[in-house]
């Protein structure tokens, strides 16, 4: 009697767990009868969708860090143009002499001196190095320019490569003032550590600035 009853309550079992049963009873006796019930369906069905989910995670964690990382990197450089590259397309576009080029909202932006005092402002695609537009404007500070470029052999661009074995240049400036005359340019290390360096007008050497130490 035992055994009908254990059989029964096993089979109800497998019929509302949509699993397979197994009933196996073990000795004639109905007091030492002994029921042993293994569930197959239902653990493989658990087994399978926690791998699935575990491989889902996986990617989902994978794709995020490198994208991330991606970002990161784009972020810390400017891109496939260099300052110097910068300073040859805004000449070539607009003839004169280059005294400045800054990297500036996601563009390089170059300050040529043309004829007389006229500026003009050149705006660079940082990664195709095509022009994106200029400006003109008239200063006067021309004439101190012209003044502090004399004699000098070294343009924009050339400091702008010397400068550039020191790290990444994001931008280069001539600085007039008095005897400190020279180029100043400015670098990007891989890890966003910015440096100030002088290049000399007439040799192109490259010291660290003493105001940056």
């Amino acid at each position: 009697m035992k055994r009908n009853i254990v059989i029964a309550v096993v089979t109800a079992a497998a019929l509302v767990g949509g699993g397979t049963a197994t009933a196996l009873a073990v000795s004639g006796d109905d007091d030492d009868a002994s029921t042993s019930v293994t569930r197959t369906d239902d653990d493989r069905d658990d087994r399978d969708d926690d791998r699935a989910n575990d491989d889902r995670d996986d990617r989902a964690n994978d794709d995020g860090d490198d994208r991330s990382d991606d970002d990161g990197d784009r972020a810390a450089a400017p891109g496939d143009v260099t300052a110097a590259d910068a300073i040859a397309a805004a000449l070539k576009h607009t003839p004169g002499t280059a005294v400045s080029a800054e990297l500036d909202d996601a563009a390089w932006e170059v300050d040529v001196l043309g004829k007389g005092d006229t500026w003009h402002s050149v705006r660079i695609d940082p990664d195709t190095g095509k022009v994106l537009g200029s400006s003109e404007d008239d200063e006067d500070d021309a004439a101190e320019v012209r003044a502090a470029l004399k004699g000098a052999s070294v343009t924009a661009e050339e400091a702008a490569k010397a400068a550039a074995a020191k790290g990444i240049v994001v931008s280069v400036d001539l600085d007039d003032d008095g005897d400190d005359r020279g180029w100043q340019a400015e670098t990007r290390a891989s890890g966003g550590d910015e440096r100030d360096w002088d290049v000399a007008l007439t040799t192109a050497s490259v010291t660290a600035d003493r105001d940056d130490d």
